[in-house]
């Protein structure tokens, strides 16, 4: 090889080397390779300095390949409209900074009505994992044809006469009913075992470090949360005694280790109140598609209350996970930063730090009133 060869393709591979680095280095996950790793990407030998140009631009053409072999069977839920385009271009956007993108976990997208192409487009940009955009069945949202409408519009006009917040809405019951019941029924989740529910216009405040999905997995959690508080009353005033009744009826369905004094501060006989707020769950969906749950479900559903009252997923996902499961298989992801208007969790000390969080520590409502965070502290005393 002449000197003047040499000297170029040395050149050549300085000016490689240093692009890696800038991209690789992108990538806090990915440590950068050694010089006898990266020679061997480029066709490079110790003896004799080869430029394989094919090899460099498959290394180029995008961050880093993902190993997709250790992950979880795990997808993010995400419940929007078209209408709510701009807010879950946020949301998805941020959860792929701030995690996804060193994972490429799926995402499934859920609608009453079908997506629209510009929809469709807007979202795939952002995903590092496939995108799969599902229509929920007529019979999954809609109120069914049992539900007296005359007694559901009077329940609706009481709450509204109390100022309550979606006091007047069908849809937004539709919505409470179909998170309750059916949405871990739907096709596209069939594959899945683990989920986290992400909704539009949320923020996620810190880089997540591990794979919660993973940490579910190894230690047996089945429901994860972030903010825990108290329900207003006037929407569910009759959830409480069909809860009574379901378990007199089928005691063999509550767990000897439950949550119990989560829900309750006189051991059943009422209900303080108390639940995970469910726009944020990182849960098993064999747990909802399980005997107890399922027999749970239809049986509340058969009272109504989504449509005369206003009961919600939340306390419905609440109280059936304090009830069925064993309390420590309750999990509060304390090292997540997550807010959804108004109320927001921001870690604190090391977790502060580690996630590169952007939320102020002093601003959570971890102890507030109206959280339930020391109710859960309890269970563990």
């Amino acid at each position: 090889m002449s000197a003047r060869r040499f000297i170029l393709l040395f050149f050549a591979f300085v000016i490689s080397l240093h692009y890696l680095s800038t991209v690789l280095l992108r990538n806090r996950a990915y440590s950068l390779p050694s010089l006898s790793q990266l020679r061997g990407h480029l066709g490079l030998s110790n003896s004799n300095v080869v430029h394989n140009t094919t090899a460099v631009a498959a290394l180029y053409t995008h961050d880093l390949v993902v190993d997709t072999s250790i992950r979880a069977n795990a997808t993010f839920v995400f419940l929007c409209r078209n209408t709510d385009l701009e807010g879950a271009v946020r949301s998805i956007q941020q959860m792929e900074d701030r995690f996804n993108r060193h994972h490429g976990y799926p995402w499934v997208l859920l609608n009453e009505e079908p997506f629209t192409p510009e929809f469709k487009e807007r979202i795939k940009v952002l995903t590092s994992g496939p995108v799969h955009f599902g229509q929920i069945p007529h019979e999954h949202w809609f109120q069914p044809d049992w539900i007296d409408e005359g007694q559901a519009k009077a329940g609706r006009l009481r709450m509204m006469g109390l100022g309550i917040i979606y006091a007047g809405s069908v849809p937004y019951r539709n919505m409470c009913r179909f998170n309750s019941g059916f949405f871990f029924q739907h096709e596209l989740l069939k594959p899945y075992r683990y989920y986290w529910r992400v909704e539009p216009g949320v923020k996620f405040f810190c880089d997540v470090t591990y794979d919660p999905f993973k940490f579910m997995e190894t230690n047996n959690k089945t429901y994860g949360f972030t903010i825990s508080l108290v329900e207003w009353e006037p929407t569910i005033p009759t959830l409480w005694s069909a809860v009574k009744e379901f378990m007199a009826n089928n005691p063999e369905y509550v767990n000897p280790d439950n949550a119990m004094k989560f829900l309750s501060d006189d051991n059943g006989n009422s209900y303080n109140l108390c639940h995970f707020w469910s726009n944020f769950e990182i849960a098993d969906l064999d747990f909802w598609r399980g005997e107890a749950y399922q027999k749970f479900f239809e049986f509340l559903d058969s009272k109504g209350g989504f449509y005369y009252e206003r009961w919600g997923d939340a306390p419905v996902h609440s109280i059936a996970a304090s009830l069925f499961l064993r309390k420590d298989q309750l999990h509060f992801f304390r090292d997540i930063g997550y807010r959804h208007d108004p109320f927001q969790h921001c870690p604190s000390g090391n977790e502060w730090y580690k996630g590169r969080c952007a939320c102020d520590p002093n601003d959570s409502f971890d102890y507030a009133p109206n959280s339930c965070l020391s109710k859960y502290d309890e269970l563990y005393r």
